[in-house]
């Protein structure tokens, strides 16, 4: 946040009051949208990866000043759909509803929107819909892939933070931390979850595509997804939390936040110049039909 900027009640949207939304668009337009799902996750609670994404934008929207709007649990889970706590829906499903959500707050003044999701397919979902909302509207959404962005933490090489196999264990009950629900993740002192998925003599093909998108399948036990690791009481809770909320931290660091949306602003302006250059580009005639 910069030093400008008056502190703020809530940066989450649907928290804020109407007013405060008006106040805020009077200043700047940057909105970040956590991309979640409900789907089985080994012991911990269903919406995991709705609560990291959640996470991650909260402390996006503080280092850029922008707000969050949170609430989006439920979009293509992939694999998981043979758990029964898992929702489900269609990747065009998704898509149309991302692309309506998209619509309305580009209509309300958001010109520059950021989404982001911890969900491994949910490219196929994002990306789809930042891709077309492009050709629509001239506006150039951005997709943040949680995984992808760990890269360039790993990258970074800061001593400080802890890169093993348990990391996104540690993100995930971090998360819950900084949304306020440590005490939903519950106390695991025996878990079965992180065997070799059943899905493994099928790796050779299944690699073939990113995260999930080469072609359909589902987990063939329970087992399977995710790895969870033993957190028999609450230090240990407290300690993982911690953890996690500092490479939450971090990784926000490296992303740099503040570069990333003045990058969205002149990538908007290159668009706009291009249109002119090529009226007959998606988005420079759907805006001269309009």
């Amino acid at each position: 946040m910069t030093n400008d900027t008056k502190p703020m009640r809530t940066r989450i949207l649907p928290k804020m009051t109407n007013r405060e939304v008006e106040d805020y668009l009077g200043r700047n337009d940057v909105i970040i949208v956590p991309v979640g799902t409900v789907e089985m996750h080994g012991g911990f609670p269903l919406d995991s990866e709705t609560v990291i994404s959640e996470a991650l934008a909260l402390r996006m929207a503080e280092a850029c000043d922008g707000l969050v709007l949170t609430g989006l649990p439920y979009f293509y889970a992939g694999a998981t759909a043979m758990g029964r706590g898992t929702v489900q829906c269609s990747v065009r499903e998704g898509i149309d509803y991302l692309g309506a959500i998209a619509r309305s707050l580009l209509r309300q003044g958001f010109t520059r929107q950021v989404y982001v999701s911890a969900h491994g397919p949910a490219h196929m979902t994002v990306s789809a819909m930042v891709r077309d909302f492009f050709d629509e509207t001239g506006c150039p959404a951005l997709y943040i892939d949680t995984i992808m962005a760990l890269g360039r933490l790993a990258k970074a090489g800061l001593k400080d933070v802890p890169l093993n196999k348990n990391t996104f264990h540690a993100m995930t009950v971090g998360a819950y931390q900084i949304m306020g629900r440590l005490e939903d993740v519950p106390l695991l002192d025996d878990c079965d979850y992180g065997q070799e998925s059943t899905a493994a003599p099928f790796d050779d093909i299944l690699g073939l595509a990113y995260q999930s998108g080469s072609a359909g399948y589902y987990f063939g036990a329970q087992e399977d997804h995710m790895p969870t690791p033993k957190i028999p009481d609450e230090q240990t809770r407290k300690r993982f939390a911690d953890e996690g909320e500092l490479v939450i931290g971090r990784l926000v660091e490296v992303l740099n936040m503040p570069h990333v949306v003045d990058q969205l602003a002149k990538l908007a302006a290159f668009e706009r110049e291009a249109c002119e250059r090529f009226p007959w580009a998606p988005a420079a005639w759907a805006a001269n039909r309009g």
